[in-house]
């Protein structure tokens, strides 16, 4: 098998159960080994470390398949993976009250590049790394085998992968594909899904139990909710009481999607107010034009694919939630996330606060939100956690 070698004394993070390796800790690669293929990984003292899948095209040049010695990566560990991490999620679709949510959660499921999300009767894949493309006939046929599921639909159509060197793809995959009218139920609400041309698989699965903290924080008053894209934020809102909802979304088959899902809860479509274009535009023009609002929630998409646009990513934070906190009358909340995984929790809190200084406001934190049970972090892979949210009560 062809064996990675790192530099002297560039160990450490591999044996401290760290999945990824970069290219400035390997010293020298042995044995010419193909994209997604298996190496071993050594010390430069020559001692066995890990078993990896390569990847020559990425700085992130080899993710960990497994740090036991005696355990080959074949399709039967592929399955045996799969099954751990499907089973870790029983509890959560047994509870009647939730038909959609992720089944596998890549390096914190052991399943490096592989994310799996379920809707219903159907699976949801993506391959985002050259080891989890290298297997990607294993694992279909894997959770094929189950016959659990009537379909299997690929969405391996995300800017990640050119980073791996790796083509976009999507289509079915096995099975049947996804009804265009796809309805899931979140705790009593229920939403149109779009697997086919939506952002990410569909839905946004991982704010799950961030709307529910929604419906326990809105009961009356004016609700703007940003980048809205189906409105399930808006959804949960109007469930719980608002009074108004404004809804900005730059895409018109977002928001027809998210008019459908307030139709589909029975909810007043009177109370709802849509906005598409820009949503940084449109909160500058909503500031000009002297509205305000009792609760705001900002959901930006990722502005930081990789580390290298943190800086210009935290720019973009910062001038979001200034024109969120202009906004919102003393004594509002305002409800604000980052999905940028360069973008840590306390660096968040700190362009929050800057926002707060700059906008000329004070303001509190009274929650931290997160990712769900089904979007776990590896305790040695703190990079898994890639969704922060903040809840601030500006001051009276």
């Amino acid at each position: 098998m062809p064996e990675l070698i790192l530099k002297k004394a560039r160990e450490r993070s591999v044996l401290q159960r760290h999945p990824w390796i970069f290219s400035g800790a390997i010293d020298d690669v042995r044995g010419d080994p193909a994209p997604g293929a298996t190496v071993e990984v050594l010390s430069a003292a020559g001692e066995w470390l890990a078993r990896a899948a390569y990847s020559p095209r990425s700085q992130l040049r080899a993710r960990i398949w497994t740090w036991a010695q005696d355990e080959p990566v074949d399709a039967g560990f592929l399955r045996r993976r799969l099954e751990l991490a499907i089973r870790a999620r029983a509890r959560l679709a047994g509870t009647g009250r939730v038909t959609a949510f992720r089944e596998v959660h890549a390096e914190s499921d052991g399943l490096p590049g592989l994310v799996i999300d379920r809707y219903g009767d159907y699976r949801v894949v993506q391959f985002l790394s050259a080891g989890a493309e290298a297997w990607r006939q294993a694992i279909l046929d894997a959770l094929a085998e189950g016959s659990d599921c009537q379909g299997i639909y690929e969405r391996s159509d995300v800017d990640v992968r050119s980073l791996e060197g790796l083509a976009p793809r999507s289509g079915p995959a096995w099975g049947a594909p996804p009804p265009t009218d796809l309805v899931i139920e979140e705790n009593g609400l229920h939403y149109h899904v779009d697997v086919i041309g939506g952002q990410k698989t569909g839905f946004y699965l991982d704010q799950r139990e961030n709307r529910s903290v929604v419906r326990g924080l809105v009961a009356g008053g004016e609700v703007l909710n940003g980048f809205a894209y189906t409105g399930s934020f808006s959804v949960a809102a109007l469930a719980a009481g608002a009074g108004r909802v404004l809804s900005i979304d730059s895409s018109a088959n977002a928001l027809e999607l998210a008019m459908q899902n307030v139709a589909l809860n029975g909810l007043p479509s009177e109370r709802c107010e849509w906005i598409e274009g820009d949503v940084f535009s449109e909160l500058r023009r909503l500031r000009d034009r002297a509205r305000s609002f009792d609760v705001v929630i900002l959901d930006p998409p990722r502005f930081a694919a990789t580390s290298a646009q943190v800086h210009k990513a935290a720019r973009a934070y910062k001038d979001v939630n200034l024109l969120g906190l202009k906004l919102l009358r003393p004594g509002g909340l305002l409800i604000t996330f980052s999905c940028s995984g360069g973008v840590t929790p306390e660096l968040f809190q700190r362009i929050v606060a800057g926002a707060a200084l700059d906008a000329g406001v004070s303001a509190s934190v009274i929650a931290w939100l997160g990712q769900p049970e089904d979007h776990p972090v590896a305790l040695s892979f703190p990079e898994g956690r890639y969704l922060k949210g903040l809840v601030c009560r500006r001051a009276g």
